[in-house]
């Protein structure tokens, strides 16, 4: 057998051993994952449709809050919470941009029961080398975009997200080292304390 014969058979078996054939995560796996992920905080890095970066401290606190705060220069906040969004402008002396939770994908994973094997609402679930993808939209409002979930394969942990919006915009968010459980103070997700407390209310 000649050498370049036995390194093409090397690679093939290399390529037919890897993780690139793994299997993909079930669905069911991945809800109950995301429901028992209760409390998590950690550093995100935020890629927006424009190709401009951001960082900041990420709080999540299921069902239905989850806070960003961006680091300077840009420092502005969203967060959610009581069912609504807001979107705070640090430059603006005007109350934050708001709008239901429910009209975005992310309260796909904010929601009290994730059930990802409810119909219509995965699009698409894929597995690449060491790593699980789901596509995944709310079934009634498909109108509302999707988010395109990233799972490590092992250990299962959810790694990034890319929200599309109802204008085709893509906004990435790669987790860096979360950390789970503890508490999360609650007026980190309210929005009327944090407008009186930004208005001199």
């Amino acid at each position: 057998m000649t050498t370049r014969r036995a390194l093409m058979i090397g690679a093939l078996g290399v390529i037919a051993a890897g993780p690139a054939f793994a299997a993909k995560i079930p669905l069911g796996t991945l809800s109950q994952y995301l429901n028992g992920m209760t409390t998590v905080q950690g550093k995100f890095t935020q890629i927006n449709g424009d190709g401009t970066i951001s960082t900041g401290q990420l709080y999540l606190q299921r069902p239905g809050r989850i806070r960003f705060d961006y680091d300077a220069p840009n420092k502005s906040l969203v967060m959610a919470g009581g069912g609504q969004v807001a979107v705070f402008d640090p430059k603006s002396n005007v109350p934050p941009d708001q709008f239901p939770l429910s009209r975005t994908p992310l309260s796909i994973i904010l929601a009290p029961n994730v059930d990802l094997s409810r119909s219509g609402m995965v699009v698409a679930h894929s597995s690449s080398g060491a790593k699980t993808t789901v596509t995944a939209q709310d079934p009634a409002h498909p109108e509302y975009g999707n988010i395109q979930l990233v799972f490590t394969n092992d250990p299962v942990e959810l790694r990034q997200w890319v929200v599309t919006d109802n204008t085709g915009s893509k906004t990435t968010v790669v987790l860096g080292d979360m950390k789970r459980g503890g508490s999360i103070g609650a007026s980190k997700f309210n929005i009327p304390q944090e407008i009186n407390a930004r208005m001199g209310g």
